[in-house]
């Protein structure tokens, strides 16, 4: 999974809903204002599950394990390969949240309102809407927090 990839993300259910990030307006920044998953940018030879932990605890401070992680879509775009993850953590963690100093909120809201919403950043939420399409078609229910193995 270590392809030269340039960043990783998170759709973090907490219960029922998912952890999105209102993105800040900074000049440059790819979808400024839009709703973002927690996630970004490769530090040196990290792996993309310890890219999507780092970034995860630094954002909104939540400690992903890596056996929290469900590897579920490789994108490619014009900057790169990046890595989407799922995990399913228990809705007390939402306790557990501590916003960090990048974009200008968070919120939890379910996912079919993400994918909806006018300023999910369109990539990322079909992203999410295959995840939950392709879930509940194998499990024909919504998808749950994982089984420890």
């Amino acid at each position: 999974m270590n392809d030269g990839f340039h960043g990783a993300k998170v759709m973090l259910f907490i219960g029922p809903r998912i952890l999105v990030l209102r993105r800040d307006h900074t000049p440059g920044i790819p979808w400024p204002g839009g709703l973002d998953l927690p996630g970004g940018g490769r530090e040196g030879c990290e792996t993309p599950v310890e890219c999507v932990i780092r970034e995860t605890r630094e954002e909104v401070g939540i400690a992903l394990r890596r056996q929290d992680l469900i590897h579920v879509h490789r994108r490619q775009s014009a900057a790169g390969t990046s890595h989407f993850f799922a995990a399913h953590l228990p809705k007390h963690t939402e306790h557990d949240i501590s916003f960090g100093n990048e974009g200008i909120g968070w919120w939890l809201m379910t996912p079919q309102a993400y994918v909806a919403h006018p300023d999910a950043i369109p990539p990322f939420a079909e992203i999410v809407r295959s995840y939950l399409a392709n879930t509940k078609e194998k499990t024909g229910a919504e998808p749950q927090q994982p089984t420890p193995v």
